[in-house]
């Protein structure tokens, strides 16, 4: 992939952040939130992203191998170049590892950065397949609930013979890779894809889009999208009146700020994969209290992720007893990820494992208390979640 220039916002971003950080005698352990903090996906990223990771290093202790813990966060702007000139000055400044990157281009610009400088990258919100399948590396790691997940999760809750698709995507890369994983899910279930529209992200008028599919005749409409342009898309779905007409929406990657967005009066009965709800043991309730204290909102599975990771690396270089990258992958790679009450493990190829919950939201009637959207209708195995490992990595 072919490096993308600097911009000079993307270098005084960077040096912001960096300048706010105290200078100490003892090079502190400084893990970056690389995320989305004013844009669409502030809202299953941003703020909480950088208070979940603040919450792992709390957790971990004030040192580790003798010297302070930092958390530096930085706003993308979901613009792979932007993401590139700060990851790549963090890199050179001494930050020991990069985490939550939305956007597959922002992911992949910052992957290729990572790889080449051998430094640590924990990707726990960009979804495709290919961050282990085809991108792998010995530095990085891929927590997110990924693109052949998903749509193996879908699968398993709406795909069946006799059923007719029509996608609605966002025009980027992990639009047209989850609509292609899922088309491949679809057909070997003996289902139909007739077609599929797209739009970019930011949109905000999705009439054209919906006209597209009511009109297709499909039964079954995948929405191939994440953050605030799907939430808008539900939204307006049910204004021209999809679900009364009969069709089903289908999406994929969805984070609990979403449904309380769209509210359980328009957003009921959609079921899609997760890796992680709050409401779905204690270990992920204590976690939730906590965040829900401090954010006044339940973490979604991009800010568990972080968590978790964030907890994961700081374990990890405990372990090797020492800050080298190739070293403390290793030991990430050997030691049990603690996932909420969850069994996890990481591959040699970075991909964790861990089984993806299949979720329905509720009815306004069946949620009880704050954010109680969701009940569990399914449970796909992470061996059949995840693709097998590639060779070579």
């Amino acid at each position: 992939m072919a490096s993308h220039p600097v911009s000079r916002r993307a270098l005084l971003a960077g040096a912001a952040t960096l300048a706010s950080v105290p200078v100490r005698a003892a090079n502190p352990v400084r893990i970056g939130v690389l995320t989305d903090e004013t844009g669409p996906y502030a809202d299953s990223g941003g703020a909480g992203s950088i208070a979940a990771a603040r919450m792992a290093a709390q957790d971990f202790g004030p040192t580790l191998l003798g010297r302070p813990i930092e958390i530096l966060h930085a706003d993308t702007l979901n613009k792979p170049d932007v993401a590139a000139g700060i990851a790549r000055q963090w890199y050179d400044s001494g930050v020991d590892a990069i985490t939550d990157l939305p956007v597959t281009p922002v992911a992949l610009a910052v992957q290729q950065i990572a790889r080449a400088k051998s430094r640590t990258v924990m990707i726990t919100a960009a979804a495709i397949s290919e961050f282990t399948s085809k991108f792998c590396a010995p530095v990085s790691s891929h927590w997110a609930c990924d693109t052949h997940a998903m749509t193996t999760g879908v699968g398993r809750v709406l795909t069946g013979a006799g059923q007719k698709w029509f996608f609605i995507t966002v025009d980027f890369s992990f639009g047209q890779a989850l609509e292609t994983e899922a088309a491949k899910v679809i057909t070997a279930a003996g289902g139909t894809v007739l077609g599929d529209t797209k739009f970019p992200i930011g949109n905000a008028d999705f009439s054209s889009q919906i006209v597209q599919a009511q009109g297709s005749g499909a039964s079954v409409i995948g929405l191939a999208s994440v953050g605030g342009d799907q939430v808008n898309l539900i939204k307006q779905a049910a204004e021209f009146g999809l679900r009364r007409d009969g069709v089903t929406l289908a999406a994929f990657l969805v984070y609990i700020s979403d449904i309380h967005a769209i509210g359980l009066q328009v957003a009921q009965g959609l079921s899609f994969p997760a890796s992680f709800y709050w409401d779905q043991n204690d270990a992920a309730r204590a976690f939730a209290k906590r965040l829900v204290a401090e954010r006044k909102a339940a973490p979604t599975q991009n800010q568990a992720a972080i968590y978790a990771s964030t907890t994961h690396f700081l374990k990890a270089m405990a372990q090797a007893g020492t800050d080298d990258p190739i070293a403390v992958n290793k030991a990430m790679r050997a030691l049990p990820v603690t996932f909420f009450g969850r069994p996890a493990s990481m591959r040699q190829d970075g991909r964790v494992m861990y089984d993806v919950s299949l979720w329905r939201v509720k009815t306004p009637a069946e949620s009880k208390y704050p954010w109680d959207y969701y009940s569990q209708v399914g449970m796909v195995p992470a061996a059949e979640a995840f693709l097998p490992i590639s060779a070579g990595c």
